[in-house]
């Protein structure tokens, strides 16, 4: 796994949001970005740690903030949860993998025992220049808009 790191310049990428609309990082340029990574919609710990940044989402803003979520789900799935939960902010459909692939965040995982490769949840805060400020490796669902905010 080549993960991004402090101070990386972020590749461009492109990818299809939850409304079918097309998102690329230079839609971006001149603004701080959060780009979170999650591996499945819809799941306990993932609906939790993106309710969290939604329930937070005006601070985030006031921060002067521009948030996106990413998964390997597809648009269909990415509209549907964020229907579901309201969420202010778009979900990237990253069903090629491209995204996950350029900020290194898909590797082999351990769950119950078992081993498989998968998308570890990382968050990734870029500067107006497109460069990563901050990489937040151990997010906690619970408390992540905080720990975005604690910069």
């Amino acid at each position: 796994m080549n993960t991004l790191k402090e101070g990386d310049k972020v590749p461009n990428f492109t990818a299809i949001d939850n409304n079918g609309e097309t998102r690329s990082l230079s839609d971006y340029a001149g603004k701080k970005l959060v780009v979170f990574f999650y591996p499945a919609a819809n799941t306990p710990t993932c609906t939790v740690e993106a309710c969290n940044i939604r329930d937070h989402y005006k601070e985030l803003q006031d921060a002067g903030y521009e948030i996106l979520g990413v998964s390997a789900d597809t648009q269909r799935k990415q509209s549907n949860f964020s229907k579901k939960f309201d969420f202010q902010y778009p979900l990237l459909a990253d069903t090629e993998k491209e995204v996950i692939q350029a900020f290194g965040v898909w590797g082999p995982k351990k769950f119950m025992g078992r081993e498989f490769d998968g998308i570890h949840r990382m968050t990734f805060v870029i500067n107006e220049n497109g460069i990563v400020d901050r990489v937040i490796s151990k997010v906690k669902s619970k408390e992540h808009a905080a720990q975005i905010l604690s910069a």
